[in-house]
């Protein structure tokens, strides 16, 4: 692994070396020990949109490991405006050793990786969110669920995190369900991928049939960054879309509820679920950090043992 621009970077046998890794650093921040790998070196984080979890993470994780992180902000760069994107990451490169990005087109994430001669990593494009599928998984294997035999249940937007879910759970195979209404289903080349790599993945408009017999029910805002001016079609097209305790009733009695977070409470999903016994939401924010520690110790070569 050179780059994490997509999932479809990864093979399973490196997944499971980045779980391992995930789990020592996880294990390491418990009880409040620290190793420095990655003393002197610095991430650079290129953000076109407003960040918590993202920013917060790599900033806290970069610094774990004994690193510096500069934030970026859009005003700061101009990304493709002020300067092309070419430029930008041929000046990155000759100052930090790895970069984020946090961008709207995956064009931009993967033409950085291009001119950058330093790992780029996906930090959130509109196609991907990798670090936050990774994130998810790792959650649910920490749990001691079988990723082989997990039917994963997503209702509503087929967007940039169900993208990333679905080749995740293909290299898994995982048997993934989509619920959403008809214009909103995942791009017809993430399914084709997902399905080329042994995934199982059925689209649905019916929510029951989703989460009849889940493991797992995710769901994510109906309304992303970029798409403010869609608010009120989005609304309508997906009101019968939300994870409510009716939802929940037709999964598994041990399923448990994933939101990648930042949450429009009353929309997609309720308030009882969100905060209920069933949901994983903190715990994947928790270990976004230690997932992403173990991504940029693998793309900077620190993943053997630590002292």
């Amino acid at each position: 692994m050179k780059h994490l621009l997509s999932i479809t970077d990864l093979s399973r046998e490196e997944i499971d070396v980045l779980f391992g890794v995930a789990a020592e650093e996880k294990a390491r921040a418990k009880v409040r020990t620290r190793s420095t790998p990655l003393a002197g070196q610095t991430l650079a984080l290129v953000f076109e949109k407003p960040s918590l979890r993202t920013r917060v993470t790599f900033e806290v994780g970069m610094a774990q490991l004994g690193g510096t992180a500069v934030y970026l902000a859009a005003q700061d760069i101009g990304l493709g405006r002020r300067e092309s994107v070419a430029d930008v990451a041929k000046n990155l490169g000759r100052w930090v050793d790895a970069i984020v990005a946090r961008t709207f087109e995956q064009t931009t994430v993967e033409e950085l990786a291009g001119h950058a001669g330093v790992p780029v990593i996906n930090g959130l494009s509109d196609h991907e969110h990798p670090c936050q599928a990774l994130a998810d998984f790792f959650s649910l294997w920490e749990r001691g669920l079988e990723l082989d035999r997990l039917r994963l249940a997503w209702i509503g937007d087929g967007n940039n995190v169900c993208h990333s879910l679905l080749l995740l759970g293909a290299l898994f195979r995982t048997d993934s369900v989509v619920a959403c209404p008809p214009g909103y289903a995942p791009a017809p080349r993430v399914l084709e991928a997902a399905r080329a790599l042994g995934g199982r993945v059925t689209i649905t408009t019916d929510v029951r049939e989703a989460a009849a017999g889940a493991d797992a029910l995710y769901t994510d805002v109906w309304v992303s960054m970029g798409q403010e001016s869609e608010r009120e079609r989005r609304l309508e097209a997906f009101g019968r879309y939300q994870l409510s305790e009716r939802v929940l009733a037709f999964a598994k009695p041990s399923a448990v509820v994933l939101h990648c977070l930042p949450a429009h409470r009353g929309e997609e999903i309720t308030d009882a679920v969100l905060d209920g016994p069933q949901s994983l939401v903190l715990e994947q924010a928790e270990n976004r950090l230690h997932v992403q520690k173990a991504v940029l110790r693998t793309l900077l070569g620190t993943t053997g043992a630590q002292p």
